[in-house]
């Protein structure tokens, strides 16, 4: 298995730390003054400070209209219903609330879109079986 990285700008180590720790999860790696690495569920995303990438809803998936470009992680579907459930509790707010798409076909999946403090978009994806990511 590959691990993918990302990096991308956030305006406040501190805020992304409360947000990508404490309220994601994610286990804190590297960092600096000016950036800050995280576990981002088995992939390296590294946080700088700058300015956030813009995105526009532009995207058409199913029903949805969603924030292009965004990350994203898919997870296990119990894995994603305790992040859910988490997220919900603690009352994020969504671009996107926890719903499931494409019921019975071949990728079948829950999602969720989120944007962290600094407006960057993120989806979870919540899969039964992550090989149906390919699913034709």
């Amino acid at each position: 298995m590959s691990i993918f990285h990302l990096a991308y700008n956030v305006g406040d180590l501190d805020t992304a730390r409360t947000f990508y720790g404490d309220l994601l999860g994610c286990t804190e790696g590297r960092s600096t003054g000016t950036w800050v690495d995280f576990d981002f569920f088995g992939h390296q995303i590294s946080l700088h400070l700058g300015t956030p990438f813009v995105h526009e809803p532009t995207g058409k998936v199913g029903d949805h209209m969603v924030p292009m470009p965004h990350l994203g992680v898919l997870l296990q579907m119990d894995q994603w219903r305790v992040l859910a459930d988490r997220l919900e509790a603690a009352g994020q707010d969504f671009v996107i609330a926890p719903t499931l798409r494409f019921e019975g076909q071949p990728g079948e999946q829950a999602t969720m879109f989120l944007l962290d403090p600094f407006g960057n978009p993120i989806e979870f994806k919540g899969m039964r079986d992550l090989a149906g990511a390919f699913a034709t």
